[in-house]
């Protein structure tokens, strides 16, 4: 077991020292909680933010329809347009590419 040493100064100086530490310490706990946080905070609003259902548009203006994707399909190009379900069984009957990668056909029970 360690011991503490004999003399007054050298105990203040521990205790100083242990302080210093302690506060260091407390402020580093304080940034790690507060950057949680944030993480936390920003995982929740891009859940918020994910819809359920997209379409991926052709290129030039009036683009056609290409794919439907389920919201959070990172397959989904750059042009796509936030749909609602009954817009994405329409377009998936109409003839539109259902994605591959996140099957929106079969999470929208068109396929078993």
């Amino acid at each position: 077991m360690y011991d503490l040493p004999p003399d007054l100064d050298r105990l203040r100086t521990l205790w100083t020292w242990h302080t210093m530490w302690a506060e260091r310490i407390e402020k580093e706990i304080k940034k790690k909680e507060e950057e949680q946080r944030a993480e936390e905070l920003k995982a929740q609003r891009k859940a918020a933010a994910t819809p359920d259902w997209v379409v991926e548009l052709g290129i030039g203006q009036g683009a056609p329809a290409v794919d439907v994707h389920i919201g959070g399909c990172h397959m989904a190009g750059k042009r796509r347009q936030t749909i609602n379900r009954d817009e994405a069984i329409q377009l998936i009957s109409q003839g539109v590419n259902a994605c591959t990668h996140c099957r929106p056909d079969t999470e929208l029970g068109l396929l078993e």
